[in-house]
């Protein structure tokens, strides 16, 4: 068997998962490249403003970066006190659910999308991102979907995981492994 592309089809999608209308995701391009994903000198308030309108759910004292790439706000959720860096892109088919007092280093990628290597129709499949409170992503790391990143836990810089990451657990490298554990010192 090979891999034939022509038979990709991820109408379910549209259908059963997302079911935001054509219209609002031009709506939603238009607006998050110009305002969003823009090195434009965007107030953070008016930012925030524009992902509630598009549904996003986001906490009070969150920062938003220049050039955030959220591809879906309807499916984003933000605790406060939170920092999205730049160049971060949410590239949220399924939710994406971040706490409070999290970071979100420049560059770093949530992915809740892949691909079905093993079906010759290369078909989609999705699966929430989880992110509790406390969580540092680092910068230019990957988070893929299905994962659960608990209280506390650090996915230093460059690293990748797929898989869920301990509380208070420091996880290095591709794929990401626990190197130690995390002490919170004041």
């Amino acid at each position: 068997m090979e891999t034939e592309l022509n038979k990709f089809d991820n109408s379910w999608y549209w259908k059963n998962y997302n079911k935001s209308s054509f219209i609002k995701r031009i709506f939603w391009i238009i607006i998050g490249n110009t305002f969003i994903n823009s090195y434009l000198p965007t107030p953070i308030f008016f930012k925030i403003w524009l992902l509630r309108l598009f549904g996003a759910k986001i906490g009070a004292h969150v920062v938003i970066k220049p050039k955030a790439n959220i591809k879906f706000p309807w499916l984003l959720e933000i605790g406060e006190d939170c920092w999205i860096g730049e160049e971060v892109w949410i590239d949220n088919l399924a939710k994406v659910k971040i706490g409070n007092n999290v970071c979100i280093s420049q560059g770093a990628l949530l992915l809740t999308g892949n691909h079905d290597f093993t079906l010759s129709a290369f078909d989609l499949k999705i699966g929430e991102i989880i992110i509790e409170n406390g969580v540092w992503i680092g910068a230019k790391s990957i988070v893929c979907l299905n994962v659960t990143c608990e209280d506390h836990s650090v996915l230093t810089v460059g690293s990748v995981t797929s898989k869920n990451l301990q509380s208070f657990g420091i996880y290095r490298g591709n794929p990401a492994e626990l190197i130690k554990r995390r002490v919170i010192t004041d």
